[in-house]
């Protein structure tokens, strides 16, 4: 099992696929909680079968696997559906993380979750690493990304805790608005400090 945990963190638009894979490319194993989430709800899996339960059959597609945007669409627009939801997916979810995390055999792993604070997910880790570029940077690298609307972008960063919120619980900040080889650098820094730590 790796010998430190890093609880890597960001809100949406931050980057933080970019910084997982340079990560991953230096040896390093990561869990994605968004992966999680979608594992813990392939068709079979129990927490399935509750969804359609609770929510009707309109929320499956065609081939009985999870419809993502209609989930989404109730959630965002009836807060005690999406808290209901929650209780039922983020436990399942932890475990399935706490799971792949033991299996880690890299000298640190890293635990990369949109919602690593609000999900008390911060709890599986050692230390946590919050990726910060300005909202603005956040608006346009998600509506490239997804081309989602503004308005859709800023519901998702309303779910999330504030840029500031997220920056006073962080034990390292990465400043991940400028360009590849910028981040590139960021990352050998925060790699020779996380296997220090690891083999201290």
């Amino acid at each position: 099992m790796a010998r430190l945990i890093v609880g890597v963190t960001g809100g949406i638009g931050s980057g933080k696929s970019a910084v997982m894979e340079r990560f991953q490319a230096r040896g390093i194993e990561a869990v994605d909680a968004d992966d999680m989430a979608r594992v813990v709800v392939e068709p079979g899996r129990p927490a399935l079968a509750e969804i359609a339960g609770h929510f009707g059959n309109e929320i499956l597609t065609a081939e009985g696997t999870l419809d993502r945007p209609a989930l989404r669409d109730i959630i965002f627009s009836d807060p005690g559906a999406k808290q209901w939801l929650e209780s039922l997916l983020h436990p399942l979810i932890n475990k399935e993380l706490r799971e792949r995390l033991s299996r880690a055999d890299s000298p640190y792993a890293l635990l990369v979750s949109p919602l690593l604070f609000e999900t008390g997910q911060d709890a599986l880790v050692d230390r946590t690493l919050v990726l910060d570029v300005p909202e603005e940077v956040q608006l346009a690298r998600a509506s490239r990304r997804d081309g989602a609307t503004p308005e859709k972008i800023r519901a998702i960063m309303a779910a999330q805790l504030t840029r500031e919120e997220r920056l006073a619980r962080a034990e390292d900040v990465l400043d991940n608005e400028g360009d590849w080889p910028q981040l590139d650098l960021e990352i050998d820094r925060l790699h020779a400090k996380y296997l220090a730590l690891a083999n201290g």
